[in-house]
């Protein structure tokens, strides 16, 4: 319970926070909080505690969080500290230059109001500020950072998370190649944020609206580019497939660049076409949540569709599904380290005898992307989990990690990119079915060519983010000695790595029967995520191990919980 001093000092927080929120909604929704909590209401005091006890922390994802008015929730007042720390940290970076950026936003609650405060500060602050026409994907922001040699972008989204967050991501141009900022670029910019929090009143920033809009040719480049990846075949005709957007941005800009490349339109899922802000058919955004693909299974049966495609809302990732008759509803979503080895061999097979060139993964993805890469001669790098990792492997030709993320273009953008991924999956499907096969075919060569290996993965989410922390202790105060009915043979905590190996909050158990299990909290979700995997002598033996380790995974966090 809050004590008497505690509530004073959050109401003097909250009335300064009053004052300068030039939003009218969460004015009034901060204001009923504060007069109920400043007449006892136990519940309003805890809430406003919530609030403003804390900041976001800006980190090298940017911000993300629930929408909302105080320090702790995404909100116009929060955006614009944000802008004018950021804005700071790139005067002082330019060396006397101005600094370029470029802002970009998807169809979220706010995303184009925080867009707009965002150029306008940005203007303000003495920088060529350049707006993205309307909104649109999260790669087209990646690309328009390289494309017009901008000094950073900023993109206003919270990708597939619940339908009132919204975040704030940031990419840096330059010598960080239109990459997602790392340590300690993440750091120096929260400073920055900090001071103006502390110091500036946001009514008093300077604010200006010359400001650019990109032209459609930015838009235009985007679309050659992409559609350049993979020209459709004349065995494309033959495809039937269905597309949704989860409601989210992706099929403008998609639909130009399929007819740009010659595959044939899909079948949509109608209801999850267009931008939708409230997500209205689905409980979590996310192709990867159960039922969210519920819709596209049944646009798949209803057309006989040979695939599903399927982008989260900002459209930077894909999910892929395939007909399977043992599936119930007929239809089987590929896993991201299934679609990853898809991709990963495509690309292994155009880069053998390239110099230099590689293939990179999460630590978490599966290690069957290494087979690939030593099968055809390329590099491997394993790094820490995000795309602001991935994308600065040296050499890299692919990229993946198992949430759904691929970059299969990193000529054109440095971050996971789900509608190239589309496009390249598209020309898989085009050219498996001139030779008479499908994907799940192509599942099957890939096999029998580098090895079988399976994946599964365990969440679980949590109301309370110490349950998380309690676990991570008790794995690393009393590691486990085996995992259902296998030993351990060794632990390995990465926030112990040596210097040059990547480093984090990520524990790693290699069995004693080759198989591996990860343990990690996520870095934009209220969870706890296990990933497991392993290599067997057939598919069918690799899932069942698969299966019996998930078992074993769910009986040490309930014991540990």
């Amino acid at each position: 319970m809050i004590t008497d001093e505690s509530l004073e000092a959050r109401l003097a927080q909250a009335r300064a926070w009053l004052r300068q929120d030039p939003d009218a909604e969460t004015r009034d929704e901060l204001a009923g909080v504060i007069t109920r909590a400043a007449s006892g209401d136990a519940a309003a005091a805890a809430d406003l505690d919530d609030r403003f006890s804390t900041r976001l922390a800006f980190g090298t994802a940017g911000l993300r969080g629930a929408l909302g008015a105080g320090s702790n929730r995404m909100n116009r007042v929060l955006v614009a500290q944000a802008a004018a720390g950021f804005a700071a940290y790139l005067r002082e970076r330019a060396g006397g230059r101005t600094p370029t950026v470029v802002i970009g936003y998807d169809g979220r609650r706010n995303s184009r109001r925080f867009a707009l405060d965002s150029a306008e500060l940005f203007a303000g602050a003495g920088l060529r500020a350049i707006l993205l026409p309307r909104l649109l994907p999260t790669p087209v922001l990646a690309f328009a950072v390289r494309h017009l040699h901008a000094d950073a972008g900023v993109m206003v989204t919270a990708s597939h998370n619940p339908p009132n967050d919204n975040g704030y991501k940031v990419y840096l141009g330059g010598a960080d190649d239109g990459s997602q900022i790392v340590s300690p670029a993440d750091a120096e910019i929260a400073a920055h944020i900090e001071r103006v929090a502390d110091t500036a009143d946001v009514r008093v920033l300077p604010r200006s609206t010359a400001y650019e809009v990109a032209r459609e040719d930015v838009i235009a480049a985007y679309v050659a580019a992409t559609a350049a990846i993979t020209p459709a075949p004349s065995s494309a005709r033959g495809i039937t497939w269905v597309y949704t957007a989860m409601h989210g941005v992706g099929w403008e800009t998609f639909a130009r660049i399929i007819d740009a490349a010659g595959f044939p339109r899909p079948k949509t899922v109608g209801e999850q076409l267009n931008p939708d802000a409230t997500f209205r058919t689905v409980a979590f955004p996310n192709p990867e949540e159960p039922g969210a693909m519920d819709l596209a299974f049944a646009a798949g049966r209803r057309t006989h569709a040979d695939f599903i495609l399927a982008n989260d809302p900002d459209a930077d990732r894909l999910a892929v599904a395939i007909p399977d008759p043992s599936a119930q509803g007929g239809w089987r979503r590929l896993s991201g380290n299934e679609i990853g080895l898809l991709l990963g061999a495509r690309a292994a097979r155009a880069a053998q005898g390239v110099e230099g060139a590689s293939l990179a993964c999460s630590l978490v993805s599966s290690p069957g992307l290494g087979a690939i890469a030593a099968h055809h001669g390329l590099d491997f790098h394993e790094t820490l989990t995000g795309f602001k990792w991935i994308s600065r492997a040296p050499g890299m030709v692919f990229g993946f990690e198992e949430a759904l993320g691929y970059l299969v273009n990193p000529e054109t953008v440095r971050d996971k990119d789900g509608i190239s991924a589309a496009i390249a999956v598209l020309g898989l499907a085009a050219e498996a079915h001139e030779q008479g096969k499908t994907l799940a075919d192509l599942l099957a060569d890939i096999g029998q060519t580098y090895g079988h290996f399976a994946s599964g993965q365990v969440s679980v989410r949590v109301d309370d983010l110490s349950i998380i922390g309690t676990v991570m202790l008790s794995l690393r105060t009393l590691p486990p000695t085996r995992i259902g009915m296998t030993a351990v043979a060794a632990v390995e905590d990465l926030l112990q790595a040596p210097a040059g190996e990547p480093s984090g909050d990520v524990l790693r158990y290699r069995l004693a029967d080759g198989s591996r299990v990860i343990v990690r909290p996520s870095g934009t979700e209220p969870k706890l995520k296990v990933y497991l995997d392993v290599q067997g002598p057939s598919a069918e033996e690799a899932a069942t191990a698969v299966t019996a380790l998930e078992a074993g995974v769910r009986t040490l966090l309930e014991e540990r919980s």
